[in-house]
């Protein structure tokens, strides 16, 4: 989203195609009969984004648009076509759900929606039309681009928008029922992660590999949890590529891929955030940027440790956090698990972006790794960081 309105996207992939007189009637019909102020004029361009390993995500704009002026464009989000391995993934309404209820009650920056459409008949899936944002989105956790004072406001200001979610009303902003049953989160995750792994290992073992010791992962997590807390709307995947930024300023104007929020555990969406300062450089199978475990100090962004101070400080939580080990061992074992789902969408050719992760058993045995080797270092102490 940076530079021209269509970099990062391509024409729309083989099977992922949507049938764009369709959409564009339902469009029109949907803005004339609602007070969005919004003058919808067919036919509809429509562009799909490079990035995304779940749901595909498309640029729309209408007659009006022209790149160099003004004009409709949209981002519009869809399930993958063809039968899921998961009735829980894929949750667009859930993911347009949270992005109204934060956006309605102004509690950090996100993008207007649309609307959320459920009926299979206009696109083949349910989908959500949202604003798009004019802004940058930074592939490289790095900030190369940026001098060293616009890095750490631009880390200050992930930190704050985090802590922003993670203090927000949930009844005061209708979110109180999101989850079924918000409290006791990770063992809640211990049980759906199992038993999503579990499905997709079965879905095609020859091409989907196991998470290898994942029972000895299972008994160190049951042995070393964090006390539960009062749960907060956590975002899911909270990381950096997950950030739209202004154009200028080192301000976040957006946070965008809400398909995995829930109600639960808030130090599970900054374990995620700072996975990437607890992976070696040399993994560079994933996106998002370099590993910063091994490289050379001062590093060129914020230690970790002073972004988890920056977000106890903004957030009202005391600091060190007792066993954060644990939110970082479970957020790269989930990540195994996101891993392993992209794979089993490859083998039944549902994979939505440009760029799809070959996770293979030689890939998996060596993300496993970064989760065995906090649980082989044996059981935490209550007081360690």
């Amino acid at each position: 989203m940076s530079g021209a309105d269509t970099t990062g996207t391509t024409n729309v992939r083989a099977g992922m195609q949507i049938d764009g007189e369709r959409l564009a009637s339902y469009l029109a019909a949907h803005f004339k009969s609602t007070s969005q102020a919004v003058e919808f004029k067919p036919p509809l361009q429509i562009k799909q984004f490079k990035f995304g390993q779940s749901n595909p995500t498309y640029f729309i704009s209408d007659a009006k648009y022209d790149v160099s002026a003004h004009g409709n464009k949209f981002v519009l989000r869809k399930k993958p076509p063809g039968q899921l391995i998961s009735k829980t993934a894929h949750a667009v309404e859930r993911e347009f759900r949270v992005i109204n209820a934060l956006y309605s009650n102004s509690i950090m920056p996100v993008p207007r929606v649309y609307l959320l459409c459920e009926d299979h008949l206009v696109i083949g899936t349910p989908f959500y039309v949202m604003q798009f944002l004019n802004g940058r989105i930074f592939a490289d956790n790095r900030l190369t681009d940026l001098n060293a004072t616009q890095r750490k406001d631009c880390y200050n200001a992930c930190m704050d928008t985090l802590a922003r979610l993670h203090t927000a009303p949930i009844a005061k902003i209708g979110l109180a029922n999101f989850s079924r049953t918000p409290a006791g989160f990770y063992t809640r995750q211990m049980a759906t992660l199992t038993v999503t792994t579990n499905q997709q290992h079965a879905s095609n073992p020859t091409i989907v590999p196991a998470i290898p010791r994942v029972a000895d992962m299972l008994a160190w997590f049951a042995r070393n949890s964090i006390a539960d807390e009062a749960p907060a709307v956590i975002h899911g995947d909270f990381k950096l590529d997950n950030m739209v930024f202004d154009p200028i300023e080192s301000k976040i104007i957006g946070v965008l891929d809400w398909e995995m929020s829930t109600l639960g555990h808030p130090l599970s969406d900054l374990a995620n955030f700072l996975l990437p300062w607890y992976t070696p450089h040399t993994f560079t199978e994933l996106p998002g940027g370099v590993g910063f475990k091994d490289e050379v100090r001062p590093l060129p962004v914020p230690e970790a440790q002073d972004l988890i101070e920056e977000y106890c400080k903004r957030s009202g939580r005391a600091y060190p956090i007792p066993r954060f080990e644990f939110c970082i061992a479970f957020s790269f074992f989930r990540l195994l698990v996101i891993m392993q789902g992209v794979a089993a969408r490859a083998a039944r050719k549902q994979a939505s972006s440009a760029n799809v992760i070959q996770v293979d058993e030689k890939l998996m045995r060596k993300y496993s790794n970064l989760v065995l080797d906090i649980v082989d270092a044996g059981d935490l102490d209550a007081s360690k960081l």
